[in-house]
């Protein structure tokens, strides 16, 4: 929309186009998605529960993983509904602040995520390489404080980005080729210069991802070393099998996070707009629907749990009948 002056105001809503050229299969891609959603809402709130229910799973590594079934709840649920809503009703249209709102809470959770995967590895990194300090290094007021400021790490980096993209003028087009409202492709509608944004971008990226990254990689080495140092086989075997499920975690998150982020900004026109939107969307609904499942799978002490909680629950209802 265009005034007087040749400068532009901010459009009244944007238009989501879903996936472009795969519109006529909307529907048909809902079904994997759907199923992806349901899925990791009835995983991650059946763990919160039960870390929550069961007092032989209150210890840090399970506090950290009720964390991450959180996030991932939030991050999901921020993005599927709008999309399933573009998917079954064609319902494109998203107001110019809700857009901004769904960007800021997108970017946010997926930090948070970034940062309590972190906290994981260096919750691994005690247990393992200090065991016999392990429960007095990590108490409840520390588990506290580290996903507090975890979480306002991420909250305090993304504020500016609302604003970022606020001041820009959108002078010829509202259609954004996406399912949600993500930053990259929201700025790339305005003819101006995107260049502090990216810039902005960047930034976060290097103190959310590249920090995580490097504490994760830190503390895998340390737990290396020490599980390398151990004289038994069965010792080694155990300590590993302790972090394989949060290796997997780890491998969900970061590998579709990465395609996203250097093909929004690298990638150009290499890569079909349709694989870049499917894997943005796999980055945000793939770690929500395997983590309940690969922790649960994984870690004795869930899956004890889970199946004493079934089994608990079977036998009051033949008590009562």
């Amino acid at each position: 929309m265009l005034v007087s002056n040749n400068s532009c105001v901010p459009p009244k809503y944007f238009i989501l186009n879903g996936i472009p050229g795969l519109e006529r299969v909307h529907i048909w891609i809902s079904v994997p998605f759907c199923t992806m959603y349901i899925i990791s809402l009835l995983g991650n709130l059946g763990l919160v529960y039960l870390i929550h229910h069961e007092e032989s799973l209150h210890h840090p590594m399970y506090f950290f993983l009720a964390m991450l079934s959180l996030v991932d709840l939030f991050t999901c649920t921020t993005t599927l509904p709008n999309a399933l809503c573009i998917f079954w009703f064609n319902l494109k249209e998203i107001n110019f602040s809700a857009c901004l709102v769904q960007m800021f809470f997108v970017h946010g959770f997926t930090g948070v995520e970034s940062g309590v995967l972190m906290l994981m590895a260096l919750d691994r990194y005690v247990a393992i390489c200090y065991p016999l300090r392990y429960a007095t290094i990590l108490t409840n007021s520390i588990i506290a404080k580290a996903g507090l400021v975890t979480f306002l790490r991420g909250a305090l980096l993304m504020i500016p980005f609302p604003f970022l993209v606020k001041r820009l003028p959108f002078c010829q087009s509202n259609i954004i080729s996406h399912t949600y409202c993500d930053h990259m492709s929201v700025v790339k509608l305005s003819r101006s210069s995107i260049k502090v944004n990216v810039i902005y971008g960047l930034v976060v990226a290097l103190l959310i991802g590249v920090f995580d990254i490097c504490c994760i990689s830190v503390s895998y080495t340390m737990i290396l070393r020490a599980v390398v140092s151990l004289s038994s086989a069965d010792a080694r075997q155990k300590a590993f099998s302790t972090c394989t499920a949060h290796i997997s975690a780890i491998i969900v998150t970061y590998v579709p996070a990465f395609f996203t982020f250097f093909t929004h900004r690298f990638g150009g026109h290499t890569i079909p707009s349709s694989l870049h939107i499917i894997v943005a969307n796999l980055y945000l609904l793939l770690p929500p629907t395997l983590n309940p499942i690969v922790y649960g799978v994984k870690t004795k002490q869930i899956r004890d749990n889970v199946i004493k909680l079934f089994q608990g629950e079977k036998g009051a209802s033949t008590r009562d009948n």
